[in-house]
C-alpha cells in the first residue's frame, strides 16, 4: 500500500494491552441461561466436569491487538503500543502480531511479570470472559520523530495505568498535530470522565459501547440523543456508540446518524471482537477520510464478518474485500439519521 497519511511510519499506531484469548466452548445440557430482572446469567452446575472443545488455538487479542490487525488488514500502516511479558506468551504474541503486519517495535517487553490472558466461556454466541490481569511497569517514553503517526488509537488499559495515561496527555501537549482516537475499555470507563478528561478532550474520535456510554454520561437506559450530547460534553469532534446486536448511533457537526440491529438471519457465531473491529473499521474509514455515515457502513461489515468466526480476528476484512461487499452487505439505506 502506498502512504495514506504523511507521516513517516504509521498512519496509526495502537495503543493498549495485549492478551492471549484462550477460547472454551461449553457444552449445551448441563449449560443453561437464566433470565430474571437483574440480568443474563450463566449457569454451570457446580463441581462437576465438563468435556469443552479443544479444537481453538489460543489467539492474540485485547483492543489495542485487534485493532492494530484490523486496520493493517486494511491497509493501513499500523504500529502496536504495549507491554508484554518476557515469557513464551509473550513471544508467540510477537510472532503472531508480526505475520499480521503489524510493526512491534513500539512494544516493550517487561520482564518481571506474566502475559495477560482471557479464558472465554463461549455459549450460544455469546461470551463471557475471565480475566487474569497482569501489574506491568507502564511509563511513557514518547516516540521518535519518524515514528510520530498521523492518529494514536487509545484501547483498553489496565487498572494501574492512570499515570501512564496522563503521561501520553503530556506527549499530546507537545505533539498537538496527533489526532487522536479513544475506545475506552472497562477500567477507564469505571474510572470516570474527570481522571481521564484530558484524553477526552484531545480525542477527535471516541468510541464505545452503549453501557460505557451510560456510565460516562451517568443515565442508564437514556435514548441515542441523551447519550450523544453527554459524549460531545466530553470534547470529541466524532461520537460513536454501539452496540452488541449491531446497532450503532453516531454524531459530529455534519449531523446525526443511527443503524437498526443486525436481522435473526445475521445472528453472530461468535461476538468475541465484535466491537474492536467495528471501532477499527470506523476509524479507518476516518483515516482514508470517509464520511461518518461511511464509518459506520465499514464499522458493521467488519464487525459482521468477525461475528461469523470463532475469535476475535480471524473473520476481519481486507481493505479489497471490506470495499467490494460495502454495498451489498451493509448499503446506505441502513443509515439513517437521527431524529431529535
Amino acid at each position: 500500500m502506498g502512504f495514506v497519511t504523511a507521516a513517516q511510519n504509521f498512519d496509526v499506531v495502537s495503543l493498549g494491552d495485549v492478551v492471549t484469548d484462550e477460547f472454551i466452548r461449553l457444552p449445551e445440557g448441563p449449560v443453561h441461561v437464566r433470565t430474571d430482572e437483574a440480568g443474563q446469567w450463566l449457569e454451570i452446575p457446580l463441581g462437576t466436569k465438563l468435556a469443552v472443545g479443544d479444537d481453538t488455538p489460543a489467539n492474540t487479542g485485547g483492543g489495542a491487538a485487534n485493532a492494530a490487525v484490523a486496520l493493517a488488514h486494511l491497509g493501513l500502516r499500523v504500529g502496536l503500543s504495549s507491554y508484554l511479558a518476557h515469557d513464551q506468551v509473550g513471544l508467540d504474541v510477537l510472532s503472531s502480531l508480526r505475520s499480521q503486519d503489524v510493526d512491534t517495535r513500539l512494544i516493550h517487553v517487561d520482564a518481571p511479570t506474566h502475559s495477560v490472558r482471557n479464558f472465554v466461556l463461549s455459549f450460544e454466541g455469546e461470551r463471557t470472559i475471565l480475566v487474569r490481569h497482569a501489574a506491568f511497569t507502564y511509563h511513557w517514553t514518547g516516540l521518535r520523530d519518524y515514528e510520530v503517526p498521523t492518529w494514536l488509537f487509545i484501547n483498553s488499559l489496565g487498572p494501574d495505568a492512570l499515570d501512564y495515561q496522563n503521561q501520553i496527555a503530556d506527549w499530546l501537549d507537545d505533539h498537538s498535530s496527533v489526532r487522536v482516537a479513544f475506545q475506552p475499555g472497562t477500567f477507564q470507563i469505571e474510572a470516570g470522565p474527570t481522571q481521564l478528561a484530558r484524553l477526552y478532550t484531545k480525542s477527535e474520535v471516541l468510541l464505545c459501547r452503549r453501557a460505557g456510554a451510560e456510565s460516562l454520561v451517568g443515565a442508564p437506559g437514556a435514548d441515542a440523543n441523551v447519550l450523544l450530547d453527554g459524549l460531545e460534553k466530553l470534547g470529541p469532534r466524532h461520537v460513536i456508540v454501539f452496540e452488541p446486536g449491531g446497532g450503532t448511533f453516531a454524531a459530529n457537526e455534519q449531523g446525526r446518524w443511527r443503524s437498526d440491529p443486525f436481522t435473526p438471519a445475521e445472528t453472530p457465531r461468535d461476538r468475541t471482537g465484535m466491537g474492536d473491529a467495528f471501532a477499527a473499521a470506523a476509524l479507518a474509514a476516518l483515516v482514508y477520510a470517509e464520511s461518518l455515515p461511511d464509518a459506520l457502513r465499514w464499522g458493521l461489515i467488519n464487525a459482521l464478518a468477525v461475528s461469523r468466526e470463532l475469535g476475535a480476528q480471524t473473520g476481519l476484512l481486507r481493505h479489497d474485500e471490506l470495499l467490494a461487499q460495502l454495498d451489498a452487505a451493509v448499503p446506505t439505506s441502513m443509515i439513517h439519521e437521527l431524529g431529535a
